[in-house]
C-alpha cells in the first residue's frame, strides 16, 4: 500500500524551535545546578565566608545569604531545569507523525490501495485524518476516543475526559466521519456527472457501546484491512480513473 502524507504543519503541533529552546534551557539550568554545588562542596566557596573572630552584622547577613543560596540554588535550578527537559521530551513525542489506523496495517493492505493522511478538502473544513482510495472507491477512516475516556456518547456529540482531567464535548465520531465522507465526495465528484465516487466512512475503536449507523461502520484496530477487502468493488473505477482520483488527492496534501 503507498501513504502519502501532507507536509502541511498541523495546527498546535510544536515546532523544533521550542523543542530545542525547551532542551537546551533545561540543560543549561541543570549544568549550573551541578556547577553550584561542585562550588560549594568541592571547591569550598562557603568558607570564605565564615568570619574570623568577632563578625560585624554585615558579615552576618551576608554569610547567611551565601549559606541560603548554596542550599536552596542547587536543588531549584536543579528542579527547573528537570522540568524543562521533560517539556522538550513532551513536545519531541508531540512531533511524531500520528500513526493512523490504515497506515499501521499497510503491510497487511493490498498494492493496489493508496492512504492519504491530514487530508485538506478545498471547503476549507478541518482535515480528513486519513482517507483510503482502492477498487472500492475511497473510505474515510477516523479513530474513537478510547472508551474509559468517554463521559457520554450522543447521537450528535460525545463528551470526552482529556488527560489533564477536563470534560470536553466533541462532535460524534460516526457523525463526523460520515459528514467527512460527504465532503470528500462531493470533492471528488467534481466535474465528473456522469461517474460518482463511492466514498465509504468508518471509525476505529474498542469501544462495546458504539454500534455502526446506516452511514458509518465501526471495526476494531486489527479489523481495518479485513473491512477494506470486503467493501465491493466499484466496476466504473478502472485504472485511470484511478490514477487522476489520486493526482486529485496528491494535489491536495
Amino acid at each position: 500500500m503507498q501513504v502519502i502524507a501532507s507536509q502541511r504543519p498541523v495546527a498546535g503541533r510544536p515546532t523544533r524551535a521550542s523543542v530545542a529552546s525547551s532542551f537546551f534551557a533545561g540543560v543549561g539550568l541543570v549544568l549550573t545546578a551541578a556547577w553550584i554545588l561542585f562550588a560549594v562542596v568541592g571547591l569550598g566557596v562557603l568558607e570564605r565566608f565564615e568570619p574570623s573572630g568577632r563578625a560585624s552584622t554585615v558579615q552576618l547577613l551576608i554569610g547567611a545569604l551565601a549559606w541560603t543560596f548554596a542550599l536552596t540554588a542547587p536543588p531549584a535550578f536543579g528542579l527547573v531545569g528537570i522540568t524543562r527537559l521533560s517539556t522538550a521530551i513532551d513536545r519531541a513525542r508531540a512531533r511524531r507523525p500520528r500513526v493512523t489506523p490504515a497506515v499501521r496495517l499497510a503491510r497487511a493492505i493490498g498494492d493496489d490501495h493508496v492512504v492519504a493522511t491530514s487530508l485538506r478538502v478545498p471547503d476549507g473544513g478541518r482535515a480528513i485524518p486519513e482517507l483510503v482510495v482502492g477498487p472500492f472507491g475511497a473510505a474515510v477512516v477516523e479513530e474513537l476516543p478510547p472508551a474509559q475516556a468517554v463521559m457520554s456518547r450522543g447521537i450528535r456529540s460525545w463528551e470526552v475526559k482529556t488527560g489533564d482531567g477536563r470534560v470536553v464535548t466533541i462532535d460524534s465520531p460516526l457523525e463526523r466521519a460520515s459528514r467527512d465522507a460527504e465532503r470528500v465526495r462531493g470533492w471528488l465528484a467534481g466535474d465528473e456527472t456522469d461517474h460518482v465516487i463511492k466514498v465509504f466512512a468508518v471509525v476505529v475503536g474498542r469501544d462495546p457501546r458504539v454500534e455502526r449507523t446506516a452511514t458509518c461502520a465501526v471495526v476494531e484496530p486489527d479489523q481495518v484491512a479485513a473491512w477494506l477487502t470486503s467493501l465491493p468493488p466499484q466496476a466504473t473505477l478502472d485504472a485511470g480513473r484511478r490514477e487522476r482520483l489520486v493526482r486529485t488527492i496528491r494535489a491536495a496534501l
